[in-house]
């Protein structure tokens, strides 16, 4: 097998799996709770996103990775993992913009990995990333699905109105 489709497929695999995970078993579990609270794990699983600073370690990496990609990558990552944990100080301490810590976290996260994907599409080449391999492959699809599912539950896809995230 051609070494350049192996990530493409191992991410399209990880899509899949992560987005039935999340139909099956993790909406249907969360629809008794308030946002709120349906929210919060979500964030304390990108409060982990300080991993994607792998990406600047020789030696994790098969080499020093083009700074084009690596750079933008760890350090996005970094602040996303920060807002996620405002977002959740500020979902604990009910204060009044506990929702736009939410939001400002959310769009910030999806566009950073958005643009790291594409960045590690253009400057990043087959086999480079070694043991980081397994970010872009399985945890960068599974980030995805949650800020896309935190997308819903703060439309409001979940529940109409319950649990808001407004101070009351």
């Amino acid at each position: 097998m051609p070494i350049d489709i192996i990530l493409p497929i191992s991410i399209t695999f990880s899509l899949v799996a992560w987005s039935l995970i999340t139909s099956w078993y993790i909406h249907p579990a969360l629809k008794q709770y308030p946002v709120k609270q349906a929210i919060e794990p979500f964030l304390f699983l990108h409060s982990f996103r300080y991993i994607g600073l792998m990406f600047l370690v020789p030696g994790v990496t098969t080499g020093i990775l083009d700074s084009r990609f690596s750079h933008p990558a760890a350090y996005g990552d970094l602040l996303a993992a920060v807002l996620a944990f405002v977002a959740i100080a500020a979902i604990r301490l009910n204060a009044r913009w506990a929702l736009a810590s939410v939001w400002v976290f959310n769009i910030w996260g999806t566009a950073d990995l958005l643009n790291a994907v594409a960045r590690g599409m253009l400057f990043t080449p087959d086999g480079a990333l070694g043991a980081t391999y397994w970010i872009p492959a399985t945890i960068v699809p599974l980030l995805l699905v949650t800020h896309a599912y935190i997308f819903v539950l703060l439309i409001g896809g979940l529940h109409k109105n319950e649990g808001s995230l407004h101070k009351a």
